[in-house]
């Protein structure tokens, strides 16, 4: 079906537009397939609105007899109005609107027309490679090897093509092991901390049962990480309860007898329904002020701390961890990326995040088109939906908090993320794995986000000029006192948020004022 066909009124003169911090304005309101464009009678200079149609979650309409009241509720949670004159007119745009911001084919998505022209098509897709990330770490070399695998996706449809396994464990064991973990998410190597040699791998669950099956092959698999000179941990991101009652269904979890040296702890993780309806009490509660906003994430956050928080502790204490829920694409990938963050200064640069983005949640498989197809708004409460990397990215903001000087990136990046995981002009967050970008052409027909966000003057935008490089791990206080609502998020669209981001521009311009005279004199000092 052609765009043009879900467009029943394409233009309305006089309609008023009514959005946070700027006064009603009366102008023009033209529909296109994935944009609403609203000019104003400013004159040539003014600029239109452009608001992409992918960025809509609810539509509310109230027509009259002869006119009519449409408000558009934003996934990035900006609420807009338009008053249009005439019923008919109110009603068509607000038919175009649902049905152009709802095509769920990804080829008809806005990243596919996108061409800016500081970009272009035949530069790489992406940041880095599996082969890349190895190659960069040469410490494991001896005991670690790349696999191809799954170089057509028929052992996990969800795992990238290739990933790093024990060197001692052949593609045929792999295969096998694939077969008992839930959607072939076998064990894979996603972090290496130099200074104890012990790993993070992360996983699905074991496909064990009712009958309590097993799979020597899975058993060989895990053995070999810690070659049975140590103990290694299993983190469980369920709960005992839970895990048991998976058994019923056909997962399960590692039994202490066929598992030997793996100690399995169960630290629960909300996920799925119960963690979109914390993320749409929260905007509820944020609009009315209630006092009790900042408690309803902070359970959810708490909880996510001190999963992390045993990660880290098992791995500076010398013991490898494999850490697995139930599909191992949410909180599986949520405590691995954050427990790298923590540890590893590397994955603290701009360029090191993104890095570390791309590998634990693009490439490792997080079904961004579904978890991320409603926000808050959303009349249709779809099951797939959980805002788990919007939690992410409030956990990295609350890290920023606390260590200020650590992270090489700054908030305005985060909120550009949280934005971008809904509505974006770019193809990175499109699908729900890469097997499924590969299919659809979004490596070939879509730009990357990150690749863009490391350009010049995006890159001056979004560091921290603050910045001081540490090596050593940031280890953040999880008492509730300590954790605060991220109100750049979720306060983004009221005053105290405009007030906020005018004195973040005025401490950055000082930061910038105070660097270049330093930076002067070293240069006079070195000529």
């Amino acid at each position: 079906m052609e765009f043009s066909e879900h467009i029943k009124t394409a233009n309305v003169e006089d309609v008023v537009l009514r959005r946070p911090f700027y006064q009603p304005t009366k102008g023009t309101l033209c529909v296109t397939g994935h944009h609403l464009i609203f000019s104003n009678r400013g004159g040539d200079s003014a600029r239109p609105f452009l608001l992409l149609l992918r960025n809509i979650d609810a539509i509310e309409k109230r027509p009259s007899v002869s006119s009519g009241t449409i408000t558009l509720k934003c996934k990035d949670l900006c609420v807009l109005q338009l008053d249009i004159p005439g019923m008919e007119e109110c009603l068509n745009i607000a038919s175009s609107i649902e049905s152009l911001s709802s095509l769920e084919t990804v080829s008809e998505m806005y990243p596919f027309f996108y061409r800016p022209p500081f970009l272009s098509l035949q530069d790489q897709w992406g940041l880095s490679s599996t082969e890349q990330h190895y190659a960069q770490m040469k410490e494991i070399h001896d005991g670690w090897r790349v696999s191809q695998v799954n170089r057509d996706y028929s052992v996990s449809p969800s795992y990238p093509p290739a990933v790093i396994v024990p060197h001692s464990i052949d593609d045929e064991t792999l295969v096998k092991a694939a077969r008992f973990r839930q959607g072939g998410r076998f064990p894979v190597l996603c972090y290496y901390h130099r200074e104890t040699g012990t790993v993070i791998m992360r996983s699905s669950q074991p496909l064990s049962g009712a009958n309590r099956k097993r799979c020597r092959e899975d058993e060989l698999l895990l053995q070999a990480v810690i070659d049975g000179s140590e103990l290694g941990y299993i983190i469980d991101t369920r709960s005992s309860q839970q895990a048991q009652q998976a058994r019923m269904t056909g997962g399960g979890f590692e039994s202490k007898s066929c598992y030997r040296g793996w100690k399995r702890l169960h630290r629960q993780l909300e996920k799925g329904k119960v963690l979109q309806e914390s993320l749409i009490k929260l905007v509820e509660a944020c609009g009315d002020q209630s006092h009790s906003i900042a408690m309803l994430m902070m359970t959810v956050w708490f909880l996510c701390s001190i999963s992390c928080y045993h990660v880290i502790s098992v791995v500076m204490d010398g013991h490898s961890v494999l850490v697995h829920g139930s599909e191992g694409t949410d909180t599986s990938l949520l405590v691995s990326s954050l427990a790298q963050l923590i540890l590893d200064p590397d994955s603290r640069t701009l360029a090191g995040f993104l890095g570390l983005l791309e590998r634990e949640w693009v490439q490792a498989g997080h079904p961004f088109q579904q978890r991320c197809a409603h926000s808050a708004y959303s009349h249709v409460r779809l099951r797939h939906e959980a805002p788990v990397f919007v939690l992410l990215l409030d956990c990295v903001w609350q890290l920023a908090r606390q260590f200020p000087l650590a992270m090489g990136f700054s908030e305005p990046l985060l909120l550009r993320l949280a934005k971008e995981v809904y509505a974006s002009d770019y193809g990175t967050f499109l699908c729900n794995s890469d097997q499924e970008r590969c299919v659809t052409g979004v490596k070939e027909r879509t730009h990357c986000l990150f690749q863009s966000l490391l350009r010049a003057n995006e890159r001056q935008h979004y560091s921290n000029p603050l910045y001081e490089r540490t090596e050593l791990a940031i280890w953040p206080s999880i008492q509730p006192p300590s954790l605060q609502l991220w109100k750049g998020l979720f306060l983004q669209w009221t005053d105290d948020a405009l007030h906020l981001v005018e004195a973040q521009k005025v401490i950055q311009n000082l930061v910038s004022q105070c660097h270049r005279p330093l930076n002067e004199k070293v240069e006079n000092t070195d000529g």
